[in-house]
Parts: C-alpha cells; structure tokens; sequence
C-alpha cells in the first residue's frame, strides 16, 4: 500500500478521536454545563449535521483546487474546531465548536477515499478505503479510551485541546506524504451532481443512512446504558470503548477485503448480523460479559458495512466521485445524528437506556432491506430485453455503470 495512505490515516485518526470521544464524555460534559445526558447529547447530533451538510458544501468549494491542498485546508478547519470546543464558556459555544470541527470531517473522509483509490490498482480499491479508514477504526482502540480517561481525571476540556494537537500532526502528515494530485480536468461541479441522477448511487447512501445509524443508536448512550443498566463503574467506559474500538478495526479490514470480493454479499451479511446483535444488545446489556462480547459485535458488523458502502458509491459514481463519496460521509453522520435523537427520544419517554437498541435493529434492518432492493434492481437493468417474435427487438436495457 503506499505511504500516503499512512497521511490519510493519520488525518482520520484525529477525527475519528473527536468524533467519538464526546460519547463517554456526555455525563462530564452535561455536568459541566448543567444539563441532561439528552440535551447533551446534542453534541453528538450538532457534529454529525455539521458532517452532512458540510461534506458537500466544502467540497463543491474544492472543486477549483488540488485535492492535496484541500485536504490541507480541512485539517486547518478542524484544528480550529477542536480549539473553540476546549474554551467553550456555555454549552452552546462548544457545540458552535463541534459544527466547525464537523465541517472538515465529510469531505476530508469523501476526498480521501477518491485519492486512496486512486492510489491503487482497481481490484484493491476497497482495500485501499479501509486501510484509511483503520486510522478512525484505531481511534476507538487508542485515542477515544484515552480521551475519555483523560477527559475524566483532568477535564474534558483537556481532551478536546489534545485533539486539536493530533489535527496538527494530521496536517503535517498530509503535507508530507500525499503525492500532489492535480485536480480532474474537465469535471466541473455539474458532473459531481449528475451522479445524484444515478438510483444506484441514491440507495447506496440511504443503506449508509440506516446501517451506520443502527450503530449509534445503541453506542451514543453507551455509558448510561453500561453504568445504569449493565452496572459497571463509571471508569469501566474507557475500556468499554476499547472493545468497541478493536471490533471496529477487526469490521473494517475484513470489510475491505471481502468487499474487493463480493462487495453485496458482504453488505447482506454486516447488515443482517447488526440488526440481530443489536435487537439481542437489549437483553445482553442486563449482563456484563454478554454486553462486552456484543459491544465488540457491533463495532465490527457495523464498520464491515463502510468499505464496501463506500466502494459502492464511487463505483456508481465513477466519472465524478467525489460529491458523492462526500455525500456518502455525510450520509453516515445524518445517520448518527437521526439514531442520536430518536434514541435520545425514546429514553426521554421512559423506555430505560437499552430502548436505543430496538431503534438501532429497527434501521439496520431496513437497511439490509434497501440493499436487496438495489441488488435486485441491478439485476433486471443489467438483464437482456425480452424479443418477441415477429416484433422488432426491444431497446436493450441500460445497466447501471461499474
């Protein structure tokens, strides 16, 4: 693999960090400011909208420089992010914080995945994606655990200025090792669009939608769920995190692998198997062990689905796909923020701390739905038309472009 994908991975490293690190923080954060676990939780729902809607608006407007130094001037945006976070007075200007950080994350990560496939030879773009994308992977195994362990003995705040220190690193590292790639001659904002046009493309980010929703719908509230439900110690979240963490590792590499394979079949089984894990996570989460073995679960069933949705979308996108990789990072994050808020939703209604999971089964499983549907409609465009006798032959189907 080359050595600029070790840049990329680094970049998604500090991300993946400060994505996922205010999840076991909620509790000191909500304390801080004196609000409820819920109404922190916006901090989670804020970042993941500020993905969504800045993937494609920052995007759009790289579309007139290097991919290189795009990915340069992200890195610079969340360093600021992070920064405005750790001062953060009032609840309401950390979360400003969160938004700018958030900008950064959809079009680094949509950006990055076209350069990393570049990168390679076409049979191992897959591969290429999730070696990437190991750097927001291991985030959970190193730099969210120790966030959170440092958030909780010497502040939160600590935490999120220790962030903003991995995006200088993450600047450095893209400024040194990613080749300067000219931008795409020819390939204005119009044709990033016109792959929007493609159905394929359309159900491929709804199946991003629901399945990485499903995950975080259960992982947003993990730590009131372990430490009320469950019953373990406020310090046990940290490594509660690892686990989640080395499954998604585990998910995403042989994820990527399989994908380059039989990328659908791939998807059938991550989706199907999440949506089972998570239904079970209500019973499991009433057990110690059992919760362990099945937070290990979903982290790896859910990031075994990102190579292959990702590969999906530039595979369908093909002569312009980088608006549409962008959209699919943002396809994720619109996904956390709607599993944040309905989970948010039913604990407020008194369900308890597990009622997340069903919400979280209940959109893997439509995912796994919409990724038969897209299978299916690939089959009859890509079938011959039917010629009747005696009639001149029907015009033959346009398939979907691989």
């Amino acid at each position: 693999m080359p050595l600029a994908l070790l840049a990329l991975a680094i970049g998604a490293f500090g991300i993946g960090t400060t994505e996922f690190v205010i999840m076991g923080l909620l509790p000191e954060v909500a304390a801080d400011f004196g609000v409820s676990i819920p109404t922190a939780g916006f901090l989670v729902t804020g970042y993941a909208l500020g993905v969504m809607f800045g993937a494609p608006i920052m995007t759009a407007l790289g579309t007139r420089v290097s991919r290189k130094r795009m990915l340069m001037l992200l890195m610079g945006l969340f360093i600021v992010g992070n920064l405005l976070s750790s001062v953060a007075p009032v609840l309401a200007v950390m979360l400003i914080g969160r938004v700018v950080a958030s900008l950064a994350h959809g079009a680094f990560f949509g950006i990055g995945s076209v350069v990393a496939a570049d990168l390679v030879a076409p049979d191992k773009r897959a591969g290429a994606i999730a070696m990437m994308f190991t750097g927001l992977t291991v985030a959970n195994v190193v730099g969210v655990p120790l966030g959170t362990l440092l958030g909780q003995s010497a502040g939160w705040r600590v935490t999120f200025a220790v962030v903003a220190a991995l995006g200088v690193i993450g600047l450095a590292g893209v400024a040194k090792l990613v080749p300067d790639m000219p931008k795409v001659e020819g390939v204005r904002l119009r044709h990033e669009l016109a792959a929007f046009r493609n159905v394929q493309v359309l159900l491929a980010m709804m199946m991003t939608v629901l399945g990485f929703g499903g995950v975080f719908a259960a992982i947003t509230y993990i730590a009131p769920m372990m430490t009320h439900v469950t019953g373990f110690a406020d310090g046990s979240v940290t490594w509660l995190l690892v686990l989640f963490g080395l499954g998604m590792v585990g998910g995403n590499l042989v994820g990527g692998r399989f994908a380059d394979r039989a990328l659908m079949p791939m998807l059938y089984v991550s989706l199907g198997a999440l949506a089972l894990v998570l239904a079970l996570f209500t019973l499991t989460a009433h057990n110690k062990i059992a919760a362990c073995v099945t937070i290990v679960l979903i982290g790896a069933l859910g990031f075994a689905a990102v190579p292959p949705l990702q590969k999906r979308v530039l595979d369908q996108a093909h002569s312009a796909p980088t608006l549409a990789s962008a959209m699919n990072i943002g396809a994720f994050n619109l996904g956390n923020a709607l599993s944040a808020w309905l989970g948010g939703l039913v604990i407020a209604a008194g369900l308890g701390y597990t009622a997340p999971n069903w919400v979280g089964a209940a959109l893997a499983a439509a995912a796994l739905v919409l990724a038969l549907l897209s299978a299916a409609l690939e089959r009859r465009a890509d079938a011959p038309s039917v010629v009747v006798a005696g009639s001149e032959p029907a015009e033959q189907k346009t398939g979907v472009p691989h």
